[in-house]
């Protein structure tokens, strides 16, 4: 079983590379063969992907969350694997070049550099923590892929506001797929964090044996969950949509972010117990 996760750790970030060149040329080039080849070869790295993170799993039994490498790779997994998702229910193929060129370099990092702990925690060994975690990176994932749609949505409104028909204009969906598609990432980016908030409180008494409602880490999850159902009840409920929704998504995860950040490094949460 060790030499097949090795040889996955090193195939992956041949896949990745792969995808970028198949829907890069797609972009670049309609009508190619990559466009009967992408999705498929999509779902494939997503599939060995998913393979790998098991395989690691059951070998060094625990999963793969206790090192910034092994997180690397399984963020590569989530951001394929929510834009797969996403491509899925829209039926729109031409966004992945710019969705995926984050998790290739993630990927190629952690194939570089990846290690197993000699000594892990035994609490870093709970398949439930596990869960908690890869439901968390799939949702920030999700809504970073929600904010890239928007960011793609502004940059095309700039076009034709503008007058200014660039590739950009050429090649992406129109503005109403764009919209919808940022919408449907974030809200299952929503989902998925609300799993993963669910099924940290859990897990957590039963790892500490108590809850720490006033931890920063739970404090500021709870603020990117508020922040992002109000934009969700907004477009719904106030008919938020277009060029206003677009901005806020794009500004609610800069503040999802920046609230992460500070969370990490200016305060002391039980999520440090590694």
């Amino acid at each position: 079983m060790n030499t097949t996760v090795d040889v996955l750790n090193i195939l992956l970030p041949l896949l990745y590379g792969g995808l970028l060149f198949l829907y890069g040329r797609s972009f670049l080039k309609t009508a190619s063969r990559a466009d009967r080849l992408k999705t498929t070869v999509l779902t494939v790295t997503v599939m060995i992907h998913l393979l790998y993170l098991l395989l690691r799993t059951i070998l060094f039994n625990h999963p793969p969350i206790t090192t910034p490498f092994e997180i690397m790779t399984v963020i590569a997994f989530c951001i394929a694997a929510a834009y797969l998702f996403i491509e899925g229910i829209s039926k729109v193929h031409g966004t992945g070049l710019f969705v995926l060129i984050p998790a290739f370099f993630f990927q190629i990092i952690s194939t570089l550099l990846i290690s197993d702990l000699g000594e892990v925690p035994e609490i870093l060994r709970s398949n439930l923590l596990g869960f908690h975690v890869t439901s968390a990176l799939l949702g920030y994932a999700a809504i970073a892929v929600g904010a890239m749609y928007g960011l793609l949505y502004l940059m095309l409104y700039h076009d034709i506001k503008s007058n200014h028909f660039s590739v950009i204009y050429k090649r992406l969906p129109n503005l109403e797929i764009l919209e919808s598609m940022s919408f449907r990432s974030t809200l299952f980016g929503f989902i998925c964090l609300s799993i993963a908030i669910g099924v940290g409180l859990l897990w957590l008494p039963i790892a500490f044996g108590e809850i720490f409602y006033s931890d920063p880490k739970l404090i500021g999850s709870l603020f990117i969950w508020v922040l992002y159902a109000v934009g969700l009840v907004s477009k719904r409920v106030a008919g938020w949509h277009g060029r206003k929704i677009a901005v806020l998504h794009v500004s609610a995860f800069i503040i999802a972010i920046f609230s992460i950040t500070i969370v990490n490094f200016f305060f002391r949460s039980f999520h440090q117990f590694y």
